[in-house]
């Protein structure tokens, strides 16, 4: 039985709606982001937002929160009309949000990041130690380790994540908003959140998530309204739909996932053999052995905090082996800064795009040539080439699917999944020979999916050599060719994922492998 069961609450609820949102309308200039929208969310239900990235769900729900001003429409708690626009109104009417991207700040540590705005100014003392109790327990509820004094700023982007959740249920709410909340944690964490969530509605919250994951939008709803070009275009009870009548109804088409075939796997592009990496201290990497070869993917498959995200630096040239040996391209990349790699052809989608992908008061074309201003198409004498970075941005616009905007649109007006879908298009659109790709599809939809798995295995027919960082199971199955488990800094051996299945993947995450199955 799934861990998903719904548990429904022992009493009825009480009658009438929790909350309404009614014409519901959100321009920004001449794009639509909502346009007449009307919903209800009953006491005690779980509710799953679905749609296209650019849909108008995160824009909903920040009217909701008082982030943002509709131009028309009303919102109701509780039975009494919120001040629209205004957050603190929000809060105190029993809302809590975890947005899709974070809030917190880096140089506090969890802990305060926790506390902030939960005591007066001029209190005469702060509870800390009655706080840290609070939060140790809820860590330990939801299965959301994460330690209360660890400075933000020096936690993986999973762990973050962790934080964020935590930090908005500390604060009693009545209606909770979950903005892509599973997005970097590992189906074991997603599946202990929603148990809890459910537990929680039988309590009488009411719950409203965003997702991309029909699994979890099936097994975690009771109801779902699904979004396309600002418009409620459906409404299904779970009970009563699919996955792929789900899927279909985001993009208005039928969605199928490209499929890995047979390749032929050319010489060696990347090689590491016994390389460390020590950082103040601290081993971030254990001697690691891997191989990329042209024509291929590898993967790399592991609980965040593990030692990904400086895997993926290591080969982006933003650190360097401790020990070791570590060759891309056939030269020993202790020589190769970014610029270096970037000229010999490596690319890379980095698993953080608001801090490592693109700058939010950018424009797009800005955005787009951020790591290829050492080209001469895009920049002489110090002086860019606008008309030219321009250009390329609205190829990239063209061919990967960019919605939300023109070439000279600000980047922080994209929703999380358009920004991806320009990062990773500005990598893909000139064929690079190595591809870091680190969590490439997190908080896409289906479509945007099923698009980006084409890429990486038409730049994989096309001999390029990708490493694939995910979180994701079957996304690892589907596109690797050989998958390699990362633990406490150190990786199993390859294996053919021609030989696994996920339960096997699981076991590998665990740090349970045997080296007679090495690839």
């Amino acid at each position: 039985m799934s861990i998903y069961t719904k548990k429904k609450p022992d009493v009825a609820p009480a009658p009438g709606p929790v909350l309404e949102m009614s014409g519901i309308t959100k321009r920004f200039g001449t794009v639509a982001a909502n346009e007449d929208i009307s919903i209800q969310l009953a006491r005690g239900e779980v509710l799953a937002l679905l749609g296209e990235n650019g849909a108008g769900k995160t824009t909903l729900m920040n009217i909701l929160f008082g982030h943002y001003m509709p131009d028309t429409g009303r919102v109701s708690v509780n039975g009494r009309d919120l001040v629209l626009g205004r957050p603190r109104d929000a809060i105190r009417a029993g809302v809590g949000m975890v947005h899709q991207h974070f809030t917190l700040a880096g140089n506090l540590t969890v802990l305060e990041n926790v506390m902030t705005g939960t005591e007066p100014l001029f209190a005469p003392a702060s509870h800390t130690r009655a706080a840290r109790r609070r939060l140790t327990d809820l860590a330990e509820r939801f299965g959301l380790t994460v330690d209360p004094d660890a400075r933000v700023g020096d936690l993986s982007v999973g762990q973050q994540q962790r934080a964020e959740i935590l930090k908005a249920l500390y604060n009693d709410a009545t209606v909770l908003i979950l903005d892509e909340p599973t997005a970097v944690l590992t189906r074991p964490e997603a599946e202990r959140l929603f148990t809890v969530l459910r537990g929680m509605a039988a309590d009488g919250l009411s719950v409203i998530f965003i997702s991309h994951k029909l699994n979890e939008v099936i097994e975690g709803a009771d109801r779902v309204v699904v979004l396309r070009q600002g418009r409620v275009t459906a409404e299904r009870a779970t009970s009563e739909t699919t996955k792929d009548e789900l899927a279909e109804l985001m993009v208005g088409r039928r969605v199928e996932r490209p499929r890995r075939t047979e390749a032929m796997r050319g010489a060696a592009m990347v090689r590491a053999e016994g390389v460390s990496v020590v950082t103040a201290g601290v081993t971030r990497l254990n001697a690691v052995d891997f191989s990329i070869h042209r024509g291929e993917v590898l993967g790399i498959i592991g609980v965040s905090g593990n030692g990904q995200t400086t895997l993926a630096h290591l080969l982006s040239g933003l650190v360097s082996p401790s020990a070791g040996t570590l060759t891309i391209a056939g030269q020993n990349s202790g020589r190769l800064s970014p610029r270096d790699l970037i000229a010999k052809g490596v690319a890379r989608i980095p698993e953080d795009r608001n801090t490592e992908g693109a700058i939010g008061d950018f424009s797009l074309w800005q955005s787009a040539i951020l790591e290829r201003l050492g080209e001469s198409r895009f920049a002489k004498w110090g002086i860019v080439r606008a008309g030219a970075a321009r250009e390329f941005c609205a190829q990239v616009i063209e061919r990967f699917d960019v919605r939300g905007g023109t070439p000279d649109t600000a980047t922080r007006l994209l929703s999380g999944g358009n920004m991806q879908k320009l990062i990773f298009g500005r990598n893909l659109i000139d064929a690079p020979k190595v591809l870091i790709a680190a969590q490439p599809t997190r908080g896409l939809d289906e479509g945007a999916i099923a698009a980006v798995h084409g890429e990486i295995l038409a730049a994989r027919a096309a001999g390029c050599a990708v490493l694939l960082i995910s979180e994701d199971l079957d996304e690892v199955l589907a596109l690797a060719d050989r998958a390699q488990a990362i633990v406490g800094g150190r990786l199993s051996p390859p294996v053919a994922t021609d030989t696994l299945d996920a339960r096997r993947l699981g076991l590998m995450m665990a740090g349970e492998w045997d080296v007679t199955d090495a690839a």
